[in-house]
């Protein structure tokens, strides 16, 4: 994984750069998050794996399939990155743009995994409290993960809050085998 992220920064800072220099950060955004969704799709990575399909075949699809979704601009962008065997790599590209976009304005992206859905109020709570803990502008992700017991697993930049059920099982084993 760090390798993927190691591999997949020059780009993103890069689009970020001409994003920026544009004033285009929510289009990019936008054009990013759709050929990263392309870019993840079971056929595609088969389309990128596969031998039989050169570099000039594989960009034309990914740029047909992403139609008006990308300007000129995305679609060289998507040029470069097949031309380097680096199509895969989107959605980590994707991924860091936000994180670059995020420190630029002053907000960030915080994960919320939970064993149910959050209501709104739920939801606009945490906001609430990470903003006032973090001194910024919170958006958030939400995902669930059935497994869970209970409770949530909040993650923002590099730090986690884990309040799920299991995560305090876990600790209370630690307490009693010391």
């Amino acid at each position: 994984m760090a390798e993927m992220t190691t591999i997949a920064r020059p780009y993103a800072q890069a689009i970020f750069s001409l994003a920026q220099e544009k004033g285009e950060l929510a289009k990019w955004s936008e054009m990013l998050q759709f050929a990263a969704a392309v870019a993840a799709d079971a056929e595609m990575i088969a389309l990128i794996k596969s031998p039989v399909i050169d570099n000039a075949q594989l960009t034309q699809i990914f740029i047909d399939i992403c139609g008006d979704r990308l300007n000129d601009d995305g679609q060289n962008t998507i040029r470069v990155l097949a031309g380097n065997d680096r199509l895969a790599l989107l959605p980590e590209v994707a991924a860091l743009y936000e994180v670059e976009r995020a420190a630029v304005e002053g907000t960030i992206v915080a994960e919320v995994i939970s064993a149910v859905a959050l209501t709104e109020a739920q939801m606009q709570g945490i906001i609430a409290a990470l903003s006032k803990r973090l001194g910024r502008g919170v958006t958030l992700e939400c995902k669930t993960d059935e497994s869970m017991l209970g409770g949530a697993v909040i993650r923002a930049g590099d730090m986690v809050i884990d309040g799920s059920v299991t995560g305090k099982l876990i600790k209370l084993s630690h307490a009693m085998t010391l």
